[in-house]
């Protein structure tokens, strides 16, 4: 009888905790000319984790806080140090005990991931599941002040090189800002987020229910997050592919929304379900209820995009990734190379392993506020 080898365990031996403030890349509009130091910089949490042979992965809390901080290098970085895992899927037992803390889960689970698949020399794309060598990828404007202005980001945005742009809708900004850019780029892919504006009122209802007409990619998140009844009212009515966001942050919800069939898309956000482990499973779940998916962003520094490229590469990952778009709000990228699309594609790195980017340490060191290491 063969004997069966053992298996090997993963022992994080350090886990080493920096808060960096990112200077921040603006369009050049009047808004930003005036922008204050909160604006013009971005405060993230780098957290890289070793192994006991110096073997290291990386993830990053975009936005973080003193809470993020706080719980981080207080509660969660040492629950880790003391746990033994095999696969990064089991890392999340060692904080089950804790207040969750998406952000952060995600940042340790993200590294864990890193780490493991640079164990094994494997791409972490690859790790995960994913099938893709390169993925497409779209770009969210905001509201703007004016059609007009409206008109010349997206202009910009299809100049770099976008094929898909996410338009950010409201009531009394939506048919008129949908119809203008179908107008003028008639073969722009082009969906719209609600991120919970509307209500079911008959003034908004006839709105959501015209922008019908216009053979949108999808129509996201236009009620609350708590109200899965009434996107699921609305997706009765509308062909135009209904998607959640928000109202999505847990595999929990969405068994929910899909058994409600509140939906039929999803806008897949690593930091929002606490890692990739939790995200991979949600990708899993919506595709097999017959749910297309698409990555979302969460404002992230290259280490943290990387990360979202790699899980687009899953094969139900259909509708294009989020990116930041050219001229936008975006922290300075620390990957290299960096987290760029060309001409809309985003290339999944596959010929080195973990992340496939390098981070960058001396500039983590320059824009350093404070960091600290805790492990054994």
């Amino acid at each position: 009888m063969a004997r069966t080898e053992p298996a090997t365990l993963t022992r994080v031996a350090t886990v080493e905790v920096t808060l960096v403030r990112l200077p921040v890349a603006h369009s050049r509009s009047r808004a930003h000319a005036a922008a204050g130091e909160r604006d013009r910089f971005a405060r993230h949490i780098l957290v890289r984790v070793r192994d006991d042979a110096g073997v290291s992965g990386w993830g990053e809390v975009p936005g973080a806080d003193e809470a993020a901080w706080d719980a981080l290098v207080s509660d969660f970085a040492p629950a880790l140090v003391r746990h033994r895992w095999q696969r990064p899927t089991e890392t999340a037992q060692a904080w089950s005990s804790l207040a969750p803390c998406p952000a952060v889960e995600s940042a340790l689970d993200t590294a864990c991931w890193d780490l493991w698949s640079s164990q094994r020399g494997a791409p972490l794309a690859h790790a995960l599941g994913g099938t893709r060598t390169a993925v497409t990828t779209g770009t969210t404007l905001a509201r703007q002040v004016s059609v007009d202005s409206l008109i010349h980001e997206v202009n910009r945005q299809v100049g770099s090189g976008f094929k898909r742009i996410r338009l950010e809708i409201g009531p009394g900004w939506d048919l008129e800002a949908v119809r203008a850019v179908q107008e003028t780029y008639p073969y722009l892919v082009l969906q719209v987020d609600g991120g919970g504006r509307y209500t079911e009122s008959p003034e908004d209802m006839a709105a959501l229910r015209a922008l019908d007409d216009y053979g949108l990619l999808a129509i996201e998140q236009p009620f609350t997050a708590s109200d899965l009844a009434a996107h699921a009212r609305l997706r009765r009515e509308l062909r135009t592919p209904l998607a959640l966001d928000d109202s999505v942050d847990s595999l929990e919800r969405l068994d929910e929304a899909i058994r409600l069939e509140a939906a039929s898309a999803l806008n897949l956000r690593i930091v929002r379900m606490g890692g990739l482990t939790t995200a991979r499973r949600a990708h899993d779940r919506a595709v097999d209820a017959g749910w297309q998916v698409w990555c979302g962003s969460d404002r992230e520094s290259g280490v943290g995009r990387a990360a979202v490229v790699a899980l687009a590469s899953l094969p139900g990952a259909s509708l294009p990734c989020e990116m930041p778009g050219a001229g936008g709000r975006l922290p300075r990228d620390l990957a290299s190379p960096a987290v760029r699309p060309h001409d809309g594609i985003a290339a999944v790195p596959l010929t080195r392993p973990g992340l496939g980017h390098e981070v960058d340490e001396r500039a983590v060191r320059a824009l350093s506020v404070r960091s600290t290491s805790l492990g054994f």
